[in-house]
């Protein structure tokens, strides 16, 4: 039988609090890492709740998703909550239309008014890329304060009429030419309108060592888990919560309309924050940075137009709209960070 005591200690909560399934669920989620070493190693892996309790629980370890929902499944149902364990596919990382195996493990969980939620703690790319740049830390030298700074909107707006030239020149002039041309108008139109609020330069402790272009790509996958993260050819010293926040821009952006899935980014930042020791504030600056990054950043247009490189065509319709939404979203984005 689960020891409920001593599991809520390890996540950080106070069982004479009585914390409700939804509270547990995140600490869960914030608190016990994802980790898939024993596999590596060739050491099996036991699902018993004995094994659980003694690994994730009394020696203070992580573990992968099976042994994180399987925990959590004991927890909600000490508190008298239905739980029904279900299988489930990992999309992130996968080709488009690819149908990869079922090999995730998520709980349903119904409670005594019969309203039903999914609840997962086992996929933890927030944590990961927390463990990155605090592993990073460890190793690297200490990194050397400097400035990084925003974006000016005058180098902006010159940029914008250089690539309106370019796109109203280019023949034949297509569907992505007429695209490009009302992105970049609108775009003009938004750093007129926002242009008090650029952030003010980035310098001091914000800054660490990070892998520097994390995203689905650069992981590659054992089945369902991540087992590396390659290409670390842009290894720096930047400001670390820009990294998770543009990470979360990549794995959580609808792929047509540009929306942020704010739900999924919420989870993933709390865990970035506790597996980063990163504070609130460290993250809202951030932000507020990586929005006015994208507000004045045209990198997929100079590929297309001045390098005639195509390559990031496709990204650049979903990539474009996000600057828009995120705009006129800001407050819900921020507080999906920061919450």
């Amino acid at each position: 039988m689960l020891d409920f005591g001593a599991y809520l200690r390890r996540i950080g909560l106070n069982p004479a609090d009585e914390p409700t399934w939804q509270a547990v669920h995140r600490a869960h989620a914030t608190t016990i890492p994802f980790e898939n070493l024993d596999s590596h190693r060739g050491i099996p892996v036991p699902l018993e709740q004995a094994d659980l309790e003694r690994k994730l629980v009394a020696s203070r370890r992580g573990g992968y998703c099976f042994e994180h929902n399987l925990l959590l499944a004991s927890a909600l149902e000490h508190m008298g909550l239905e739980v029904e364990p279900m299988l489930a596919r990992v999309r992130v990382g996968g080709a488009p239309r690819e149908t990869r195996p079922a090999g995730h493990l998520v709980l349903r969980v119904t409670d005594g008014g019969g309203r039903q939620w999914h609840a997962d703690v086992g996929f933890g790319l927030g944590t990961l890329l927390g463990r990155v740049h605090t592993g990073l830390a460890r190793v690297q030298p200490p990194p050397r304060t400097g400035r990084h700074p925003s974006a000016h909107p005058d180098r902006t707006h010159a940029h914008i009429d250089q690539l309106l030239a370019l796109v109203r020149g280019h023949r034949p002039y297509d569907a992505f030419d007429a695209l490009a041309e009302h992105r970049l108008l609108e775009r003009r139109a938004l750093l007129r309108q926002y242009g008090h609020r650029r952030p003010p330069d980035a310098e001091g402790p914000v800054s660490g060592w990070v892998h520097g272009d994390f995203h689905p790509l650069n992981l590659l996958y054992r089945g369902e888990e991540p087992a590396a993260i390659i290409d670390w050819d842009r290894l720096g010293v930047l400001p670390r919560a820009e990294e998770a926040v543009r990470a979360a821009a990549i794995f959580f952006v609808h792929p047509v309309d540009g929306r942020l899935d704010l739900r999924k980014v919420r989870g993933y930042a709390r865990a970035y924050r506790r597996g980063a020791g990163v504070g609130p504030a460290e993250v809202a600056a951030a932000v507020h940075r990586v929005w006015w990054e994208r507000l004045n950043d045209f990198w997929m247009l100079h590929w297309r137009y001045q390098r005639r490189d195509r390559r990031s065509d496709p990204l650049f319709p979903a990539a474009s709209a996000l600057a828009v939404w995120w705009t006129s979203e800001y407050e819900a984005v921020l507080d999906a960070f920061t919450g």
